[in-house]
Parts: structure tokens; sequence; C-alpha cells
């Protein structure tokens, strides 16, 4: 009798001793940036002929991607040229601008639309609570404004 308590605790503490498996039914988040994914620069004809189709809603001549990429040759700072040239097609008046009153309307899909063409991706909440806001607060801001701050900002720049 005295050696059948051993063997009884060693099976009722090894019986008692299970780990339990916990399903939580968490759905798996990426945390990076929407933007992590553009890391290579775009070369001046690139960016030329992306900001183009952008504004233009149609592709640029290659006539005058050579003009405008000796434009920005010809200054040298990059950065200045860019914004030079974006200042001129937004003169254009054949330049595809939605209205201040459609922005107005609704500003939501003004934002959402205008990160999709401009960095083909969503706006995370809290940029699109940023622009609402920055456009209810702006009653000047016109939508030529916002698109040169996006085809001038720095995710553009990469892709």
């Amino acid at each position: 009798m005295k050696n059948i308590w051993p063997v009884f605790l060693a099976v009722l503490t090894l019986a008692g001793c299970k780990d339990k498996d916990y399903i939580y039914q968490v759905n798996e988040v990426n945390i990076l940036p929407n933007n992590a994914d553009k890391d290579k620069e775009k070369t001046n004809e690139q960016y030329i002929n992306i900001v183009y189709a952008n504004l233009y809603q149609k592709a640029l001549s290659p006539d005058k991607l050579v003009d405008l990429s000796n434009v920005i040759q010809s200054i040298g700072d990059k950065q200045v040229a860019y914004e030079i040239i974006i200042s001129k097609m937004m003169n254009d008046p054949l330049v595809k601008l939605p209205t201040v009153q459609e922005m107005n309307a609704d500003p939501g899909k003004f934002i959402t639309n205008t990160y999709k063409r401009f960095f083909v991706r969503e706006p995370t909440q809290a940029e699109k609570t940023f622009f609402l806001n920055f456009i209810k607060s702006h009653p000047n801001l016109t939508p030529e404004h916002i698109y040169f701050a996006f085809a001038t900002s720095s995710e553009y720049y990469y892709y």
C-alpha cells in the first residue's frame, strides 16, 4: 500500500498540470506606416511624368519632358525647380482640378481621392481627420493649395 501513494500522487500531479491554449481572436495588424514601402527616390523624369499625369490626367509628350528636365538641370536646386514647374502647371487652365464647391461639398471624399491620386494609397484616419479639420478651419483654401502641398511633399518624391 505504501508504494501506491507515490504513484497515485505522480499521476494526479501530471494529469492536473496541463497548459491551456487560449485563442483570443485578434486580427493581425500591420503597424508600419502606409508609406513605409516607399524608399526609392523618383528620378527627375519619373517625377515630372507622374506629376503631369496627376494634374492633367493624361501622358506627357517626350518633347515637353525634355524641356522640363532641362529646367530642373538649369536651376540646380531640384526642390525649387519642382515648385516652379508645379506652380506653372497649376496656372494652366487645362489642369484637372476639383472645384472649391466639390471639395467643400464632401471633404472626406476629396481627401481620400487626393491621397489615391498622389500617394496611391488610402489616408490613415489621423491624416483624414487632420485634413477635414484643416479644410473646415481655412475657408479660403482651394484644391490648388492642397494639390500643390501633395505634389511637393516628401512622400511624393518616393515610390
